[in-house]
């Protein structure tokens, strides 16, 4: 199976949890993306790549230590934001789940991460400059072990453990909602 046929399947069996849940206008809502990325990739045999001009999938994870009721967030190199660990998929990916946590170990540093079972938190599609155009980000929470110790990699400038509270006014409202849905299923 091909990682575009992955994704689909991923996709097809994605079920938010409150399909109502109203987004920033340009994001629409969780079943109208999740539509949104169906369409996207029946439309671009290449919409998995970076190489695709109209946009494409990407993964990423959010590290979280529940026992300490705190997140590990990444201060983006290019984009000077606090976020999750993410980014594209890649060849040697075989699965959306295996891209996510490739992403979130390389990222983070912290090895024996595990996700968080049930499939995707979010999805969140987000402009980014030419000639990308869109992110389609499928959103995982990855669950950090006892012990977990953090390095940082090229991508970042800082990692920074954030307490849940505290992530309101360090990352945007997209990092707030994948926190609050990564909550709601633990």
């Amino acid at each position: 199976m091909s990682l575009h046929e992955d994704a689909v399947l991923v996709l097809k069996g994605y079920a938010p949890e409150d399909p109502s849940e109203e987004l920033e206008s340009t994001h629409g809502d969780q079943a109208e993306l999740r539509q949104a990325y169906l369409d996207h990739l029946a439309r671009h045999d290449d919409g998995m790549w970076k190489a695709c001009g109209a946009g494409h999938l990407t993964a990423s994870a959010l590290v979280i230590d529940p026992e300490r009721g705190r997140v590990l967030l990444t201060l983006h190199r290019k984009l000077r934001m606090w976020l999750q660990m993410g980014g594209h998929c890649e060849e040697q990916d075989a699965t959306l789940e295996a891209a996510a946590l490739r992403e979130a170990t390389e990222e983070s540093g912290i090895a024996g991460l595990t996700l968080l079972s049930g499939g995707p938190v979010r999805l969140d599609r987000h402009p980014i400059p030419s000639p990308c155009n869109w992110h389609l980000d499928v959103q995982y929470a990855a669950l950090a072990p006892a012990g977990a110790a953090e390095r940082i990699s090229e991508e970042s400038l800082e990692l920074r453990w954030f307490g849940y509270e505290d992530v309101p006014g360090a990352a945007d409202t997209s990092v707030v909602r994948l926190l609050e849905a990564t909550r709601a299923r633990l």
